[in-house]
């Protein structure tokens, strides 16, 4: 053991994306052994831009870790727990056989199993959600569970800022268990749903839904609609007292005696607040519309 794992703990850490980069700080700060972190290989994030670590990557190596894009590395390391966050990618039986894995999952199981347990859960119109410190298995998300922690879902509150609280209640999960001890695990009980992958067809705004329901497409993350024939993307929206035929833009007055840009639904009307053209970059929907020299009575999806 080294001086970093003095309390019995020596870790694989199994992440990639931003959400999991503050559970493998916390154990380093806990005075953990994190023996190896293992990460998905550098990818674009653009179209002409060179690979780059994922954030879990360059989180490591900021804190001095051994890092490997190869999951089955992990199945040499001399290690007594394994953690997995949003790693992302399916790990097989042999990398699991040789030590205990927990993973921290961002639902109340069995509620939401699968990819999206988060957006899903905005999606569906949850009122509350929660995390869960549960053993991984060979079946997707079907592992008991050590303990677990319920958080409710603000009525305008992102998939980003309740996967950030969600995250922060799971590290206090883990890190009381590493000190506590995990105790027996509790399997799943209740009625399952599946938390798919969303679809970027599926982010497409449908205007003939109430308000509400097209707030909570906003909320995910990539919400998009069809503006004189180009790609719109709505960052960010907000409910509107006015109302007007779906799909119908207007400009309405807006508090402090600005311009906002109103859009009906087909119940009540969504305040378009920050927006993205096709090809270009994000801007506040008031400039946006005197950009485009926005006319009354114009519709999105045509």
């Amino acid at each position: 053991m080294t001086a970093r794992s003095a309390s019995g703990w020596r870790v694989v850490y199994f992440g990639t994306p931003e959400v999991a980069v503050a559970p493998l700080q916390a154990l380093y700060r806990a005075g953990h052994d994190v023996a190896l972190v293992v990460t998905r290989p550098p990818r674009r994030r653009g179209r002409r831009q060179a690979p780059t670590p994922s954030p879990v990557e360059d989180a490591a190596a900021v804190l001095g870790l051994k890092v490997t894009h190869d999951v089955k590395d992990a199945v040499a390391v001399e290690a007594n727990l394994g953690v997995v966050v949003a790693y992302g990618e399916y790990i097989g039986d042999d990398v699991l056989e040789p030590r205990r894995t927990v993973n921290l999952h961002f639902s109340q199981l069995p509620r939401w199993r699968g990819a999206a347990p988060v957006e899903r859960a905005i999606l569906a119109g949850d009122t509350e959600t929660g995390v869960c410190l549960m053993e991984v298995a060979s079946e997707i998300d079907t592992g008991a569970v050590y303990r677990r922690a319920s958080a409710g879902i603000g009525p305008e509150e992102t998939a980003d800022e309740l996967r950030t609280r969600l995250c922060e209640l799971g590290i206090g999960l883990l890190l009381d268990a590493l000190a506590e001890g995990f105790g027996e695990p509790v399997p799943q009980a209740g009625e399952m749903t599946w938390a798919d992958k969303i679809e970027p067809g599926e982010l497409r705004i449908d205007w003939s839904a109430p308000a509400e329901h097209v707030l909570r497409l906003v909320r995910v993350g990539g919400a998009w609609t069809v503006y004189r024939g180009r790609r719109l993307k709505v960052l960010e929206a907000r409910l509107a007292t006015g109302s007007g035929l779906p799909g119908t833009i207007s400009l309405v007055p807006g508090s402090g005696g600005s311009t906002a840009v109103e859009a009906g639904s087909g119940e009540g009307a969504l305040e378009l607040v920050t927006v993205q053209s096709e090809g270009r970059a994000a801007a506040g929907a008031r400039d946006w519309a005197n950009g485009a020299r926005l006319t009354g009575g114009e519709q999105f999806d045509q």
